[in-house]
C-alpha cells in the first residue's frame, strides 16, 4: 500500500468517526448515498460562489480562503461516504493519475 493510500484511509477513518460521533450516521445506519453526493455536489458550488466572490477569507476558518475551506469540506464528505460505503478511493485517485498520464494533450477534447 503506498503512502498516499495509507494517509487517505487513516484520515477518512478519522472523518467518518468524527461523523458518526456527530450523529450524521445514527445508530448506525446507512444513509441516502444520492443525498450524500448531493451534498458533495453543494460543497463544490459553495467553492464556486466564493471564487466568484474572490475568495474572502472563510467566515468560519479566516485563515483560509472560501475556495480552500469548501474544497477541503468537499473532500472531507467524499471521504466519509467512501469510508462508510467501503470504498477504496486513495487508490483509485493513483489508478487514475496513472491512466490520465497516458491520455493525449486534454484528453483529446477541444477544451
Amino acid at each position: 500500500m503506498s503512502d498516499f493510500v495509507k494517509a487517505w484511509d487513516e484520515l477518512a477513518t478519522i472523518v467518518h468517526k468524527d461523523n458518526v460521533t456527530k450523529g450524521f450516521w445514527p445508530d448506525g445506519l446507512a444513509r441516502n448515498r444520492g443525498e450524500i453526493i448531493a451534498l458533495i455536489h453543494s460543497e463544490l458550488s459553495e467553492a464556486l460562489e466564493a471564487e466568484r466572490d474572490g475568495n474572502p477569507p472563510d467566515p468560519k476558518v479566516p485563515t483560509y480562503g472560501a475556495v480552500e475551506v469548501e474544497l477541503g469540506d468537499a473532500v472531507i464528505r467524499i471521504m466519509d461516504y467512501a469510508k462508510a460505503f467501503n470504498l477504496d478511493v486513495g487508490s483509485a485517485i493513483l489508478a487514475k493519475l496513472e491512466y490520465n498520464r497516458s491520455r493525449p494533450h486534454k484528453h483529446g477534447r477541444k477544451f
